[in-house]
């Protein structure tokens, strides 16, 4: 889904080219830059140009500290994957990968994050049945028992367990000395992610301030559970892209 994409557009990434493919790359970060407050960040607001600018700078202006972390949840313990800048206290993110899980290339893009400036949490969603990766390097939807095998435990990410997910792993990120907490914090997910960055947003809402889904699916249903119909209990500024 991600991975040959993500590792490309990394290579260019640290060689500072930016081109219209890394540029649209950047979009986790360009999100946060843009409709986090300032109150939230700190950066206020940028725009296309003063990214580009700042984008090669940014991501030599931060050295990182990687971990691999155990989240207590309330369905058991989480194995994720933490980057922050080496100094300081960050926004904090949330980000949720597709429905490939966490793996190199998610944690690829949690550290890109980190060295402009964040404290990124990149989660394992599928704890409750296996540590990650879950998926084999090259496994594809297309086939018929990767996709059932993993659409299985995507399908136990309802709307209350997610939410719940969410709130825990908020609590995590705001124990943290890496995470300052008078900034509020971002989320971000890629495809099956899509609505549970709306769920993250509803369900912490005095903490979540932006949010961001990247081809996200199933956004909305025709179910009372519909992740849309939590929009009015959200108040984050949010990209769907």
């Amino acid at each position: 889904m991600c991975d040959e994409i993500t590792e490309k557009d990394n290579a260019e990434f640290l060689a500072q080219r930016l081109n219209r493919r890394n540029f649209t790359g950047l979009g986790t970060i360009a999100a946060f830059t843009s409709i986090l407050p300032a109150s939230a960040c700190g950066t206020g607001e940028m725009d296309a140009s003063g990214l580009a600018s700042s984008s090669g700078a940014a991501a030599a202006a931060f050295r990182v500290v990687e971990s691999e972390v155990d989240v207590p949840m309330g369905g058991g313990v989480s194995d994720s994957y933490f980057v922050h800048p080496a100094q300081g206290a960050h926004a904090a993110v949330l980000m949720w990968p597709d429905i490939k899980g966490l793996r190199p290339a998610f944690k690829a893009m949690g550290k890109r994050m980190a060295e402009a400036g964040y404290a990124v949490l990149v989660v394992n969603p599928f704890y409750r049945d296996a540590k990650h990766p879950v998926a084999v390097p090259g496994a594809s939807m297309a086939d018929p028992d990767t996709r059932t095998f993993l659409r299985g435990m995507a399908r136990k990410l309802t709307q209350d367990a997610s939410m719940s997910d969410a709130r825990d792993y908020i609590t995590f990120l705001d124990a943290q000395e890496s995470v300052d907490k008078s900034r509020k914090i971002g989320t971000a997910g890629y495809c099956m992610g899509g609505p549970l960055i709306i769920r993250t947003a509803a369900a912490v809402p005095d903490r979540v301030a932006a949010a961001a889904s990247f081809h996200g699916g199933g956004m909305v249903r025709d179910s009372e559970d519909s992740p849309h119909l939590l929009i009015p209990t959200s108040k984050a500024s949010v990209l769907h892209a």
